[in-house]
């Protein structure tokens, strides 16, 4: 059974109501745990809010701007002093500048490489070294990133947020050898395309939803639900003898040759 209630967790990467981490918190909180939900800026302060305001019981909001060690450690200070530790932890935040995904890969900048490797990537290391005592302080818990095929595949104007993706998902085979003897597990979520906020930025999106339609054996698009659903399995007892693993949430889509 993925049991969630009365654990604590850290979601990271709330941007709207079409985010997947969002999907994540619904699930985790319908499921009774107590959250602690992130903001990266004032800008997106309001909007997180509005969503926190539509769980019961209420998540903690703390900012934190994934791309700033000194806000991470503040973030996880913050958690400590008000909650104690923490269970699980959802890494849900990614970013490649726009002229990366419209432009031919060849053509990307070293500045838009170096940001979409530091956001999408090098988050996640921060985020795990921050988090690590406060998961410890539990006897151990389990903390899931999200990914997609583009970091195995090459997908039209997905470009540098694939190699990105490819570095996530060999960060969390490192990070699970490395954190396993404290009884930490590291996985990621290779979502088949949903349509949220970051999918918007990438160019023929809808073409990639058809083809995953027509060819996946299950014949349909996965949604935010799916994945909030293998989140909560990977988050839980349930999913205690995984780690360093990246699990195909696609329909099907990746087992198929043509």
């Amino acid at each position: 059974m993925s049991d969630v209630a009365g654990r604590t967790g850290l979601i990271v990467g709330v941007a709207n109501k079409r985010s997947l981490a969002w999907g994540i918190a619904q699930a985790a909180a319908a499921g009774g745990a107590r959250l602690i939900l992130t903001y990266q800026n004032e800008r997106l302060r309001e909007n997180v809010e509005a969503l926190a305001a539509t769980l019961d019981p209420a998540p903690l909001l703390l900012p934190c701007d994934v791309a700033r060690d000194e806000e991470i450690e503040a973030l996880c200070s913050a958690i400590q002093a008000q909650a104690g530790g923490l269970d699980f932890v959802v890494h849900g935040a990614a970013f490649a500048p726009r002229e990366a995904l419209s432009s031919p890969f060849v053509e990307t900048s070293r500045d838009a490489f170096r940001t979409a490797l530091d956001i999408s990537a090098y988050s996640l290391v921060a985020l795990a070294r921050g988090t690590q005592p406060l998961l410890a302080n539990r006897g151990g818990g389990s903390i899931v990133t999200l990914t997609y095929l583009g970091a195995e595949r090459v997908f039209p104007n997905y470009n540098v947020m694939g190699v990105a993706k490819a570095a996530l998902e060999a960060t969390v085979r490192y990070l699970a050898a490395d954190l396993g003897p404290q009884n930490i597990r590291v996985n990621a979520i290779s979502a088949g395309p949903v349509k949220t906020l970051a999918a918007s930025g990438i160019s023929g999106f809808s073409g990639i939803l058809q083809v995953y339609r027509e060819r996946a054996p299950l014949r349909r698009n996965v949604e935010s639900s799916d994945v909030a659903d293998t989140a909560l399995f990977l988050l839980s007892h349930a999913g205690r003898g995984i780690t360093g693993d990246v699990i195909m949430v696609d329909g099907g889509y990746s087992v198929m040759g043509m």
